[in-house]
């Protein structure tokens, strides 16, 4: 039944996709974190740039980031991020397009947990002499991330999924090769199966466990 597997590398192809979404996240929860930032920030500039951000970036379709960053960066602006082959160009600038959209759920994430922080330590911490960026770093971030391990999993959750999005400039992930098999062989459903079972062997046991992580650190009120 499952002869028709011997000529592709499907482990090579899911591998791409965790490569995909753990460098995405990292890049994600970096550049969330410093949007999420500017948007509690009292510089008004600051805080228009990342609200700015976030509801434009998270309203345009994924697949049209993904393909400009293709045929806007590289094709006619000639961007590379260091590269010289094709496939490593396409990959890294997939991991761009997915860091620039994601980047806007986690900053929303993020910023929901820190207004649950309340406002008498931020008071408390101020006039003991801490400026804004200590009393984010020092008081409000640690937990705001404890209060929102939940939805940062959804965003991670979700990111997996979207990495399928990267088949459109031809990243060898999960998806490309799916597309490729049902091209060439007559299995629809049994194809369909398998690569659905590969992303739920991806993103349940995910889910799992940063839900149990969610409910050890959450903040106690």
């Amino acid at each position: 039944m499952f002869d028709f597997l011997q000529g592709y590398d499907l482990l090579g192809a899911f591998w791409v996709t965790v490569q995909l979404t753990v460098y995405s996240a990292i890049g994600s929860l970096v550049w969330g974190t410093l949007l999420a930032a500017m948007r509690v920030s009292p510089v008004p500039l600051m805080r228009g740039f990342g609200t700015a951000y976030v509801n434009i970036v998270r309203n345009i379709p994924l697949t049209v980031i993904i393909v400009f960053t293709s045929l806007g960066l590289f094709q006619t602006l000639g961007v590379t991020l260091g590269a010289d082959r094709f496939t490593t160009i396409n990959f890294r600038l997939a991991v761009l397009g997915l860091i620039a959209y994601t980047s806007a759920f986690v900053c929303e994430a993020l910023r929901s947990g820190i207004n649950t922080v309340p406002l008498g330590q931020v008071e408390a911490a101020r006039a003991i002499g801490l400026n804004f960026p200590q009393v984010l770093r020092l008081i409000v971030l640690p937990q705001a991330f404890r209060s929102v391990v939940g939805p940062l999993a959804n965003v991670l959750i979700a990111l997996t999924k979207n990495t399928t999005v990267a088949a459109t400039i031809g990243v060898a992930e999960a998806a490309l090769l799916m597309r490729e098999m049902i091209e060439n062989e007559a299995q629809l459903l049994l194809i369909s199966a398998i690569f659905a079972v590969g992303f739920l062997c991806l993103t349940l046991p995910t889910g799992l466990f940063l839900g149990w992580v969610a409910k050890k650190v959450a903040v106690k009120r």
